[in-house]
């Protein structure tokens, strides 16, 4: 059934969305419908010259069922969300990073070298730290900002005790 297709989505790209590693989508092309959902699951992307990217499904007469109506608006804020969405526009790759779509748009034949760079500012940090970052981001998305805070607090305490903060 769709609803069951929409889930076993949801789970997979919630799985990306969840694991305890940067991901970094590097969009090279079109990304569109599932694409999209796909590219906003992870962490961070980054997009060619020549990248589009849109959720065209309401004109096939259905939604995004991949996640792509809440990681939206979280990424490009409500309003942007709602157009984006509700019209099926399709964006070139600066449009995109203009809005904070995407983190950064680079020549195409440069995209997987300047994508592995980008990468590399990141994973040269402590891994720990990285990846508790990254849960005290996501947590915070769902969470009262008092209890956000003091998750954040205790990931902090635990990283201020550990080898890598000491190195």
């Amino acid at each position: 059934s769709g609803v069951e297709v929409s889930r076993d989505g949801q789970r997979i790209f919630s799985e990306i969305e969840r694991f305890p590693k940067p991901v970094l989508a590097a969009v090279g092309g079109y990304a569109l419908g599932g694409g999209c959902e796909l590219a906003l699951a992870c962490h961070l992307r980054v997009a060619s010259d020549n990248a589009r990217f849109g959720l065209p499904e309401v004109g096939l007469g259905i939604i995004p069922g991949y996640g792509g109506t809440l990681r939206l608006s979280r990424l490009v804020g409500l309003g942007r969300a709602i157009e984006l969405t509700l019209t099926g526009a399709m964006l070139d790759a600066e449009k995109a990073e203009r809005i904070g779509l995407v983190s950064a748009v680079y020549p195409q034949e440069e995209l997987l070298d300047r994508a592995k760079g980008f990468i590399r500012t990141i994973t040269k940090n402590g891994p720990v730290a990285v990846r508790m970052a990254l849960d005290s981001i996501y947590l915070a998305l769902d969470a009262a900002p008092a209890d956000a805070q003091n998750f954040e607090s205790a990931l902090f305490g635990l990283l201020a005790s550990t080898g890598d903060m000491k190195e």
